[in-house]
């Protein structure tokens, strides 16, 4: 997705705050460690921290659902019905017996829990090119729904954060709070990149970029 997709810098430039957050000057080093627009430049928490700001949390699930319905099924060979299904319990056994692979899936969850696709579509249409956004939030969202159905499949739980009901009554309190922090975000940001100079609306932009960071706990 991130290297071998065209057109995907752009995407990720336009779809998240990362220009306007390194004006923030919050980090002990720049943001990038060349003045260009290239991915390998960027440091991974200004990575991180742009995906978590437009509700995507991209690197913390991109992939998993895919790899796990790879591996399932064989690789690129079609297994059998029978062994398609001994994978798949032995994935529920690995998570019930071994703590590495429930920790990590349990991390899984904890940033599938924090994303939400329908405010994602709100920052996604800042990307001025009208099919690619549409061509790569379909792939995003896809492999999103593969990763919660994979997720489903190995642990049993239906709904997120099931096993950890204090941080999901946490978030459930905590998020309706910073949804209209999201909308203002990007209309700011918007109003920003069509050239409106008011310091209120670069302030406005980096109040909300703060305001979203405490409330989902994880920056970077």
């Amino acid at each position: 997705l991130v290297y071998d997709t065209p057109g995907f810098t752009d995407f990720f430039f336009e779809a998240t705050p990362l220009r306007e957050l390194v004006q923030l000057n919050i980090g002990s080093r720049p943001a990038s460690r060349k003045a260009l627009q290239r991915i390998e430049d960027l440091r991974a928490i200004p990575w991180s921290f742009s995906w978590g700001q437009c509700r995507i949390t991209l690197p913390g699930w991109f992939g998993v659902g895919s790899a796990i319905q790879s591996w399932v099924q064989g690789g690129e060979a079609t297994a059998s019905k029978a062994q398609v299904a001994a994978n798949w319990k032995q994935l529920q056994a690995m998570n019930r017996d071994w703590p590495f692979f429930q920790t990590l899936l349990s991390n899984i969850d904890m940033v599938l829990a924090k994303s939400d696709l329908t405010l994602a579509k709100r920052y996604v249409d800042l990307v001025q090119d009208k099919r690619l956004r549409a061509k790569l939030f379909a792939a995003i969202e896809a492999e999103w729904h593969r990763t919660v159905k994979a997720l489903a499949r190995i642990t049993g739980e239906r709904q997120r954060l099931q096993a950890n009901p204090a941080l999901a009554r946490s978030i459930r309190h905590r998020f309706p709070y910073i949804d209209p922090l999201h909308h203002l975000q990007v209309e700011l940001i918007r109003r920003h990149r069509l050239g409106q100079t008011d310091e209120r609306v670069q302030n406005g932009i980096h109040i909300s970029i703060n305001g979203i960071a405490s409330a989902l706990r994880n920056t970077g």
